[in-house]
């Protein structure tokens, strides 16, 4: 679990993003949100099978109104309703329930997870949170393998540059409108064609500011973030984020066979170290990095690899957003929606990826951004400088 805790953690320490943005359910283009539609589209991905015992996680004050409407859907749904936990401050009574009344100290936490069968992290729960890391924990165990958590964080929006963001009025128009409009079978069935056509051949990242880097996943484990929650799809799940279903939906995620990582990344002006870095450019063979260059800011590149130890200087992770309704917006000051699942956004992560189902441990993760690849598998584009551009060929 160290892994998952660190996915958020380090990316503090380390890159100085900002770990808290607001995380209030804003009302998207000045109207209240629609909870109750929400609140079903939730249950309707969850698919609870009769009798299911369902918690949710969040934090008071972020998105209070949700939680009355999601109960109601659990329930309507034939699930086991185990009531809502705060992780800081008291819970409202609308909360509460009698599984949530006999919690536990933070030490007896997993012994008492040990019968839930899904929790929902809903907009303020992180890993620092003793429930939600209880609940990971529950994941990685043997008996994680009939456990899912649904992560509604309504957070995850970022500058170009990687800087977190706080979510707006007009984002969270933008991710209700992903979360609720999405055509999930669509997204689930461009996600499988994809999958396939990356498991013999090569895939090749590259951008104008110099990225081109190659690679194979093998028989690697593929994590699609479509959106589907059923048990019987998670029950199939290979590795822990399988087990983790993000809505809004729309990245496909996967740690490609290390040794056959080479080319170099030119990454976007961002933070590395405390320092802002501008022209950084690594050059990777068989999945570490093998030398690097920057125009300026070098002395942060190198004190944050140093930190990170062995892990920073491996590649971890390949994810393509694929979800049109999280694209980057048109007009005004361009954003990634949702942690890069948007349409032709491309994640070239560094460290850690073990959870992934790769051979680097570590701790270490960064996330990096890239809004104009060009992706191409085989022979075949799917992203053309940012845009997607395949079309599904399956019936």
């Amino acid at each position: 679990m160290r892994l998952v805790r660190a996915l958020h953690l380090l990316l503090v320490a380390l890159a100085g993003l900002s770990l808290t943005p607001a995380v209030v359910l804003s009302q998207p283009s000045g109207l209240g949100p629609d909870w109750a539609r929400i609140a079903r589209l939730i249950v309707s991905r969850i698919t609870p099978d009769k009798g299911e015992r369902v918690l949710l996680v969040g934090a008071p004050g972020a998105a209070d109104e949700l939680i009355p409407h999601l109960r109601a859907a659990l329930r309507e749904a034939g699930a086991e309703d185990l009531g809502a936990l705060a992780v800081t401050g008291s819970a409202p009574a609308s909360w509460r329930s009698k599984f949530t009344d006999g919690l536990p100290a933070a030490q007896g936490l997993d012994a008492y997870f040990a019968n839930v069968d899904v929790g929902v992290m809903l907009p303020g729960a992180t890993v620092a949170h003793a429930p939600y890391a209880a609940m990971q924990r529950l994941l990685a165990t043997s008996q994680g393998g009939r456990v899912r958590t649904i992560h509604f964080h309504w957070a995850g929006a970022y500058s170009l540059g990687g800087t977190l963001l706080d979510v707006t009025p007009a984002r969270a128009a933008l991710y209700q409108r992903a979360l609720l409009e999405t055509d999930y079978s669509a997204l689930g069935l461009v996600q499988r064609e994809f999958e396939r056509a990356m498991r013999d051949q090569e895939v090749r990242v590259t951008t104008q500011a110099g990225t081109d880097l190659r690679f194979r996943i093998g028989d690697r484990p593929v994590t699609r973030q479509d959106g589907d929650a059923e048990g019987v799809r998670v029950r199939q799940a290979r590795n822990l984020i399988d087990r983790e279903i993000e809505l809004p939906a729309g990245a496909i995620r996967v740690a490609p066979i290390e040794e056959s990582v080479s080319g170099t990344i030119a990454f976007p002006p961002s933070d590395w170290g405390g320092e802002r870095v501008e022209g950084l450019v690594m050059r990777f063979e068989r999945g570490r990095v093998a030398s690097f260059t920057a125009k300026a800011g070098r002395a942060g590149v190198e004190l944050e690899l140093q930190r990170a130890g062995d892990a920073g200087r491996s590649f971890r992770e390949f994810a393509l957003g694929m979800n049109p309704l999280l694209a980057i917006p048109e007009g005004g000051e361009p954003w990634i929606p949702y942690y890069g699942y948007g349409a032709g956004v491309v994640r070239l992560s560094l460290g850690d990826n073990s959870e992934l189902g790769g051979k680097v441990t570590g701790g270490y993760v960064r996330w990096n951004f890239f809004t104009d690849a060009t992706v191409t598998v085989g022979r075949e584009v799917w992203v053309r400088d940012g845009q997607f551009v395949h079309r599904s060929q399956s019936p």
